[in-house]
């Protein structure tokens, strides 16, 4: 593989596939041009702008070899808001049939809000969802006690109530993107540079000077983001443990999911037998009970001939904030003490370095093993 294969690319741009190949149409073309996100806009029902500052502009995702094989990483939390995808996790937190999850400001056409007071009125019940793009984003305010909380996605159920609209109860759905180490600038100015210059044959040209797309991108930061992740995420699978909660979700890409298995000790996950697994802590193996916590995993199927690339969900895993608390707490910390006195642990290397500056010493290992364990 040449290097400039490894290397990092920018592999969707306002929302379509242009590594490691183009996907051409002319709705790419057209978002590329009006710097359109074709997610926010098919949500929303109107056209919306990339929300992403100048340099970073149309970013969705990073091609990358971070975990070995080349994979996306999703730098855009939109680039996620598919309506099914959004509709399919809701079924499984509200253990119901499918579902209409509605955005919130779609409450403000009149035709929106007669079509859901039909379903209140006829015993059904009705989703709607909030986002900071989307309404704007819910969230706890901090006390002397606990941190300012703010959820990516809240979903709360509406029910017709003695004449009146009520709330019913709230989930929450998050979505992991990725840090970058560097900038954006350089590749999002040779795409534009390239796109103005090329305006209808962008696609052809594109593909032939794909390295406009891996100008300067660097790899993603993985250890600041599972840690950050990590935090947020004790906390709010806990809360799918509330009774006014039906659970929380968090969707990531498979390479994240795959970046993850060192924080986790790579923890074997148990088939559930019914499409979904299980991430269980020691303790509560046999045990059975409600799910609080699901974590979605998908990829996007960059082979597809049709852009948008679709998402694929790979993987469905249900856990607690004990389990995800277990194995990054506890069983990696004791997988890591492991290798303190290995072969290629920390002795290991502290002997090498001091004999680097005094080669005429023999220096020793004093009452330790140097084996694992």
């Amino acid at each position: 593989m040449t290097k400039t294969a490894r290397g990092n690319f920018v592999s969707e741009w306002f929302g379509h596939r242009i590594y490691p190949h183009v996907v051409p149409s002319p709705e790419a073309l057209k978002n590329q041009r009006d710097q359109q996100c074709p997610f926010l806009s098919r949500v929303k029902d109107n056209p919306q702008e990339c929300v992403k500052n100048t340099k970073s502009k149309g970013v969705c995702t990073i091609s990358s070899c971070s975990n070995g094989p080349r994979q996306d990483w999703v730098a855009c939390p939109y680039r996620v808001f598919d309506p099914r995808l959004i509709e399919t996790v809701a079924s499984r937190l509200y253990d119901a049939k499918p579902v209409d999850a509605i955005p919130g400001p779609r409450l403000e056409l009149e035709a929106t809000r007669s079509k859901v007071l039909r379903a209140l009125k006829s015993g059904r019940s009705v989703l709607v969802y909030f986002d900071q793009k989307i309404g704007g984003e819910v969230s706890l305010s901090a006390t002397a006690k606990s941190p300012e909380m703010a959820f990516d996605v809240t979903l709360v159920e509406l029910l017709w109530q003695h004449g009146s609209v009520g709330l019913g109860r709230f989930a929450i759905l998050e979505v992991q993107t990725m840090d970058f180490h560097g900038s954006y600038g350089r590749a999002v100015g040779n795409l534009r540079s390239g796109l103005d210059l090329h305006r209808d044959r962008f696609p052809e040209v594109l593909e032939e000077n794909q390295w406009w797309a891996g100008d300067r991108i660097e790899g993603p930061n993985i250890a600041n983001v599972f840690k950050r992740t990590f935090y947020q995420m004790m906390f709010k699978f806990s809360f799918g443990g509330h009774d006014a909660c039906v659970g929380t979700a968090l969707v990531i890409s498979a390479s994240v999911w795959d970046s993850w298995q060192p924080f986790l000790a790579a923890p074997n996950l148990v088939d559930a037998g019914d499409g979904t697994s299980r991430l269980l802590h020691p303790e509560a193996k046999g045990k059975q009970g409600r799910v609080p916590a699901w974590i979605y995993v998908f990829d996007l199927d960059h082979s597809a001939k049709t852009t948008p690339s679709p998402i694929r969900i790979s993987r469905i895993i249900g856990l607690t904030a004990d389990a995800l608390g277990y194995y990054a707490l506890k069983a990696a910390p004791e997988e890591a003490s492991l290798r303190l006195l290995s072969e290629a642990g920390v002795y290991a290397t502290l002997r090498r370095r001091l004999q680097a500056y005094w080669p005429s010493q023999d220096i020793i290992v004093v009452g330790f093993s140097s084996g694992d364990g």
